[in-house]
């Protein structure tokens, strides 16, 4: 029997579980391979680890700020539902059109990759050299289709009950976050050393661009400053943002959290500020363990493989590092699989997305939902271009991040009287300046990575159309 009363949701989840949610969504591959295009963007310590620190403190400043957001609107469906409150039902459609076509779709896809990827490392014929079919310039991997099993599975887990999906989440995130923090200790006992951590802190404050940040090193290195600097940082902070990227993915699971106008806006602070920590620490680690050259150009940019190699040896590190990377990979994808469906959810209920994925299941979760956003997932683990893909709308995620930040100004005069469990921490300094950073940081990308920034904002525009589409069926 199909229910569609909001309040069908069961509030099964509690602080803990929305904390892992949150940590585990944020923490995939990128801790393990960003630092080495930083390094290349950048050419110091200082300048790697300022990287790291500004993504982490701008970070929580939004997650602090989206606490205010999360008490006054304690529903499935989360920036959507805040954007419709704030503007109108359009700008909320784009973003949950931009979240279906690519955003959400193309990190499940992504993160399965990536999966599968480190599987085929403990066993070569379930590699992506391995074709099980092709014609042309077309051909499917047994790694496209591990990764399609490992989405398909978890789909399965999570149309059978919140329940579920909550106990890979809480065991699979405290897993990798004992990994992670295993790692830094023994990077810190066994494998530092005096003399590479005072070569790699010498001149740690000199920008200079020693690589492509494609992992092609500069015959001549680019001394940076002025316009150029800003630059290089906004490709760095393109890829150290969008590690700590999907914490605000339990906004969208808001009917399904006991005390949702407190345990949300805590969630998003205690998941955020823990993979804050983690990430500095794991960085500080590298840098006393790895040469910065060897950061900068490890192999295919896997830093933590080169770090856990100096540590406990070729085999054992490798193996060690592929094995962190599988548990953190399944866990991530566990929790944006588990909170994506949500939002289409909410946009069937207003009549914007197909009827049938407004209705929940008799385990009380949007099943439909759940396999739409499967199958289209699917389809981009085979069309092997969702790395692109998610390029592209690296630009159109700041672009709804700055618009929900700053529809908590809006808010406080459109709606004052609606209860606020929490307000913004430092309102209105510190949402004032994300925005600004933001704001900032989409611009330099447009300016420096026109390639992928304006065919984002092309995916976004195609939303009109089709907005109007759904009205009309609507």
């Amino acid at each position: 029997m199909s229910i569609n009363q909001e309040n069908a949701f069961k509030p099964s989840l509690s602080l803990v579980d929305a904390t892992m949610i949150v940590a585990g969504s944020m923490i995939g591959s990128g801790i393990f391979i960003v630092s080495a295009e930083v390094a290349q963007m950048m050419g110091s310590a200082g300048w790697m680890m300022a990287m790291w620190l500004l993504a982490g403190v701008v970070t929580l400043i939004a997650a602090l700020s989206y606490g205010e957001l999360s008490g006054m609107y304690p529903k499935a469906g989360g920036q959507y539902v805040y954007l419709r409150e704030a503007y109108n039902p359009f700008v909320a459609f784009l973003f949950g059109w931009t979240q279906f076509g690519v955003i959400q779709t193309g990190t499940i896809a992504a993160v399965a990759m990536a999966f599968a990827k480190y599987i085929g490392y403990f066993e070569p014929a379930l590699s992506e050299s391995s074709y099980v079919f092709g014609i042309g310039s077309f051909h499917v991997s047994v790694a496209q289709l591990i990764a399609i099993a490992s989405v398909v599975l978890l789909t399965w887990i999570n149309t059978r009950g919140v329940q579920n999906g909550k106990i890979i989440q809480t065991v699979f995130t405290f897993t990798k976050i004992f990994s992670l923090f295993a790692l830094i200790i023994f990077g810190f006992l066994i494998g530092a050393k005096q003399e590479i951590w005072d070569a790699n802190w010498q001149n740690a404050w000199s920008a200079v661009q020693i690589g492509t940040g494609g992992g092609k090193e500069l015959s001549v290195p680019v001394v940076l400053s002025g316009l150029a600097l800003f630059g290089a940082m906004a490709v760095s902070m393109k890829g150290t943002l969008f590690s700590s990227d999907a914490w605000n993915n339990v906004t969208f699971i808001a009917g399904e959290i006991r005390n949702p106008q407190k345990n949300i806006g805590r969630a998003l602070f205690l998941g955020t500020f823990i993979v804050t920590v983690i990430y500095l620490a794991a960085n500080f680690m590298y840098l006393a363990v790895v040469p910065f050259h060897e950061i900068a150009f490890a192999k295919d940019g896997r830093v933590g493989m080169a770090a856990a190699e100096r540590i406990f040896g070729t085999g054992i590190g490798a193996m060690s590092i592929a094995g962190m990377i599988i548990i953190s990979t399944f866990g991530c994808n566990n929790g944006l699989i588990l909170s994506g469906a949500r939002i289409y959810y909410t946009m069937a209920q207003d009549g914007l997305f197909f009827k049938k994925v407004g209705n929940l299941n008799r385990f009380s979760v949007p099943a439909n939902g759940l396999w739409i956003q499967c199958v289209w997932a699917s389809l981009l683990c085979l069309s092997g271009s969702y790395g692109e893909l998610l390029a592209m709308v690296i630009f159109g995620v700041l672009i709804f991040y700055i618009l929900t930040i700053l529809g908590i100004f809006i808010l406080r005069k459109k709606q004052p009287d609606v209860p606020r469990s929490y307000k913004a921490f430092g309102y209105p300094v510190l949402p004032a300046i994300y925005i600004l950073v933001a704001f900032a940081l989409a611009v330099l990308l447009l300016i420096y990575e026109p390639d992928y920034a304006i065919p984002g904002l092309g995916i976004i525009l195609l939303g009109i159309p089709l907005y109007f589409i759904a009205l009309r069926k609507k």
